[in-house]
């Protein structure tokens, strides 16, 4: 990060400027605001550490007078004694946080942290705003993780181009809710995204529902139908479950895609659409094409760039984010509030999901609907225990009540470990970092990685 420490105490921009620059932050100091000011005019500085009180400016006119001229730094103000009110009169004209002096370099270090992320999420809405106009991907797609972040940022760049994509993963992961958000990232957000299950429909009625048909192409058709290939031009078709598709229709979709013609069942003349394709599979699709179920140029004509959504029991970072998320959804159907207590959280952490996102939401409004007033508790989800047979991996709920993590030790271990992985992502996995914000020493973390597990 690019830092201008403004502070006309000669010690404070000598040491801190030092430390910070040993943790990998370019630094800029000063003592003089004016100068200061044309200097944060010339450098493009990311973060600005301002002290409220300076000679000839207080801090908060400096942040007006910065913002005035353009600048878009984040502030951390730093306040002396008896300066905390203009340190809250700093953060209501938009400083992002403060630290009081006297101050521990970590303080300032950890503010820092802080500000980062918040300026590493603004240039990723920044991003996708650019790509998706007034469109927004974030009532779609929740996610806290790396992973899912890694995979947003993939969605972001191809997006923006026609090439197909091939969405892999379990049930219930998400595809189609990715899909959209490509979409919506893409230059089509304007017209149309259309849907079809092939795992859904039977045989001549998907290849009716996907090419169409003229009048008398099958017994019942007494009209022309439009397929959606026709449907969806200009815009997206989402092919869920394309390896249910049987040989003939494969060759058929081939053939669309490699010349962009489609040609109604029982019809000869072809029709010209421009449809952006994007396909999923809940199975390894080139082990069909091995096995010699699915046609290899089919395959090598979806798969122009392959996205795999991990299941949730892999990123189980974003299962708070999550239930927030879907709690906020049937408290506005219900028309009450609805959370969810800590207890359950943990609980809800450590249960393996078989289902994955589509079993946690179902989980969020079941119980919302059948429990009694208040937030929603672990006796709330009792039905996973109950319900759930596990995914074969040991994560599922089939050891009962444990596997909801109704004993304390459970929901104590699962609370650990979610704060652990958050203090590794939020220090980039640098686990000396990770313990320092965690408050524990580097040997405690080691240990307590090794018991959970947590892996990285």
């Amino acid at each position: 990060m690019r830092l201008l420490i403004v502070d006309d105490d000669v010690e404070i921009r000598r040491s801190l400027g030092e430390r910070l620059e040993e943790s990998g932050h370019q630094v800029t100091v000063e003592g003089d605001p004016e100068r200061a000011l044309q200097r944060a005019a010339a450098g493009s500085f990311e973060i600005i550490l301002c002290n409220v009180r300076l000679p000839g400016m207080d801090g908060v006119t400096y942040l007006r007078r910065y913002r005035a001229a353009g600048g878009a730094a984040l502030f951390i103000m730093i306040s002396p004694s008896g300066t905390e009110e203009g340190a809250i009169a700093a953060m209501r004209e938009g400083a992002h946080d403060w630290v009081q002096k006297p101050f521990r370099t970590e303080e300032v270090a950890w503010a820092i942290k802080k500000a980062e992320e918040l300026e590493k999420l603004r240039h990723e809405v920044e991003t996708l705003r650019s790509s998706v106009g007034a469109a927004s991907v974030h009532d779609l797609v929740v996610w806290e993780s790396r992973a899912m972040r890694d995979i947003l940022d993939m969605a972001s760049r191809v997006a923006r181009h026609q090439t197909p994509i091939l969405l892999t993963g379990e049930p219930g992961t998400g595809k189609e809710v990715l899909a959209r958000a490509i979409h919506r990232m893409s230059s089509r957000s304007d017209a149309g995204f259309t849907v079809i299950n092939c795992g859904s429909i039977p045989g001549q009625l998907l290849e009716s529902e996907l090419f169409g048909h003229v009048a008398g192409a099958m017994p019942g058709a007494t009209a022309d139908h439009a397929g959606l290939f026709e449907l969806a031009d200009g815009g997206t078709l989402f092919v869920d479950e394309v390896g249910s598709l049987s040989p003939e229709l494969q060759a058929r979709m081939a053939r669309v895609l490699e010349d962009g013609r489609v040609a109604r069942t029982g019809g000869r003349e072809g029709r010209q659409v421009d449809v952006r394709v994007i396909a999923a599979s809940s199975k390894p699709l080139d082990d069909a094409v091995a096995r010699g179920e699915f046609r290899s140029d089919l395959y090598h004509r979806l798969s122009g760039v392959r996205v795999h959504l991990p299941p949730l029991r892999e990123r189980v970072e974003d299962i708070p984010a999550l239930l927030t998320h879907f709690a906020g959804q049937a408290a506005h159907r219900l028309g009450h509030p609805v959370s969810v207590t800590p207890s359950a959280l943990a609980a809800l952490t450590q249960y393996g999901w078989p289902g994955n996102v589509r079993e946690l939401r179902s989980a969020v409004d079941r119980a919302a609907a059948l429990a009694a007033d208040g937030p929603l508790d672990v006796k709330d989800f009792a039905g996973l225990a109950r319900n759930g047979n596990g995914n074969g991996n040991g994560h599922g709920a089939a050891n009962g009540a444990s596997a909801l993590g109704l004993d304390l030790k459970s929901q104590v271990e699962a609370v650990e470990r979610l704060a652990i992985l958050r203090a590794l992502e939020a220090s980039g996995g640098n686990r000396r970092q990770a313990a320092s914000l965690l408050g524990i020493s580097l040997r405690t973390l080691f240990y307590k990685m090794r018991r959970l597990p947590v892996h990285t």
